[in-house]
């Protein structure tokens, strides 16, 4: 089937458009592409509403199986819009409940990423800043092209990288985490990896192969047990260790009475193929 492009905008149904994002469905795959090239990619307040949207639709949509998230241009995402949180300085208030609402909203979108029951793969073609390191740090999986770069480098304009900070920190380890914040440097793919910030990485040319390929594996799986497996992956990893078995273990009764399991086990001792709902 051939792949059909949209673009959306705040508040989209699929199929709307704007010039903040683009849509594209191959399959059962979902791609978002950032479309601001001109402003390297950066979360204005208008991207921020379409990537949200986009989530929550593919959340929504039995025929999504996977989103994968990619860019136009040199830059993933260079962060948020300083232009756009400079001009609000002018309001009465110096532009304190603007801050207030664009860092809600920006939270609100990391939050529908993880709360997505649809894996949510980053694909890294340039650098990813502040917010969008945060992006990329937020999604369930990140492939990186070589000339992919990460930063939090908030410090070095006197705005620490705090809300960054909390999807990094659960990705890497709190001296990697400190050190990317306190020194604001540029990390290249290969360090990323070793940080595990990212999962691999590949020539540039390889990256939306290797990306589709991570998706459409993905997509091939029980679609139920994914939602499952992903919501308890996020809930347990917050918990002590009793709590987080205790919880785990009803998740896997949960699981094992869903009709998904039923089949996937049956198959499995009869020596077939696993037969899955399409709905």
């Amino acid at each position: 089937m051939a792949a059909a492009k949209q673009a959306v905008r705040r508040k989209p149904e699929l199929g709307s458009r704007s010039s903040e994002l683009e849509i594209e469905r191959r399959g059962g795959v979902l791609i978002l592409t950032l479309a601001r090239p001109e402003r390297r990619n950066s979360l204005s307040e208008a991207m921020l509403a379409a990537l949200q949207s986009a989530i929550e639709a593919a959340g929504d949509d039995s025929s999504v199986r996977s989103v994968v998230i990619a860019a136009k241009g040199i830059a993933f995402c260079a962060g948020h819009d300083l232009k756009e949180l400079t001009a609000h300085r002018q309001d009465a208030d110096g532009g304190r409940a603007y801050y207030e609402l664009l860092m809600r909203q920006c939270a609100k979108l990391m939050r529908a990423i993880v709360r997505c029951p649809k894996p949510v793969i980053a694909a890294v073609q340039g650098t990813a800043q502040a917010a969008g390191c945060q992006l990329v740090a937020t999604c369930d999986l990140a492939v990186a092209a070589e000339e992919a770069s990460f930063c939090t480098p908030g410090v070095n304009i006197g705005l620490f990288c705090s809300t960054p900070m909390v999807a990094l920190s659960r990705n890497v380890s709190r001296k990697r985490a400190m050190e990317m914040l306190l020194l604001g440097e540029l990390l290249p793919a290969r360090e990323a990896a070793e940080y595990g910030l990212v999962n691999r990485v590949v020539p540039a040319d390889r990256l939306m192969d290797e990306a589709m390929a991570l998706a459409d594996r993905i997509a091939s799986k029980p679609p139920a047990t994914l939602a499952i497996g992903k919501e308890a992956f996020y809930r347990q990893i917050e918990m002590d260790l009793a709590e987080a078995y205790d919880y785990a273990a009803g998740v896997m009764v949960r699981n094992m009475m869903h009709a998904e399991s039923e089949e996937g086990i049956g198959a499995f001792l009869e020596k077939r193929a696993p037969v899955w709902d399409k709905d």
